[in-house]
Order: C-alpha cells, then structure tokens, then sequence
C-alpha cells in the first residue's frame, strides 16, 4: 500500500495519505496568529477543509481530532467556531487539553484524522 504526502519538507509533511485514511499534521493560523481563539480557529478549520479537500476527502469523513489549547479558559470560544463547522451527526472522536505551543502568537492547533 503507497503513501502520499501532501506539502512534505524535511521535518514533517502536511497531510499523510496511506489507503484510505488521511493523517493531517497539527495545524496553526499564520495570517491570525496573534489574534483571538476564535479567529484562529476559525483560520485552522478553513486549512483543515483545503488539506483534507486535496487528500480526496472532507469533515463529514472525521475520525478523530486532537486540539491544544494555551489556555483552557478559552475552551468555550474555540467550541463557539468548532460546533459551527463540524458537519450536523459527523463529528469525530475529539480530545482538547492545554498545553505550551511552538510559538507565543499561537492560541490554537489542531490535527485531524480522516477516512476517505
């Protein structure tokens, strides 16, 4: 079985495709950086439909997400965009925590797992 990779650089590639699931890399806002949870969330989701768009598939096909927070305390605004976009009876399997993130502009990071 092949794998694909989409946008791959010496450290660690976008997406992965291997059969028919679709591993995205965690991904931040660059044009929001610095700006609110919900902004950069809502900057995350559009990069997440483009990656998984390119990969052959799109949310309704989510199996899991894992999202990190630099404050939980913002937990509810970044629900506000996620609940917005996430498609009506597909919502996958999800894990949000708090953690540090590569660089202080950055409020949010999410990866994502999808089927094809």
């Amino acid at each position: 079985m092949s794998i694909d990779r989409i946008e791959s650089g010496p450290r660690m590639s976008k997406a992965v495709i291997h059969g028919d699931t679709v591993y995205l890399s965690g991904q931040v806002a660059d044009r929001t950086k610095g700006g609110s949870v919900a902004d950069q969330t809502a900057e995350i989701l559009e990069i997440v439909d483009a990656l998984l768009a390119r990969a052959g598939t799109d949310k309704t096909k989510l199996l899991s997400a894992s999202i990190w927070l630099t404050d939980i305390g913002s937990f509810a605004d970044m629900n506000a965009v996620w609940d917005g976009w996430v498609a009506p009876g597909c919502a996958p399997a999800r894990a949000t925590v708090e953690a540090k993130l590569a660089a202080p502009p950055f409020r949010v990071e999410i990866a994502v797992i999808a089927a094809r």
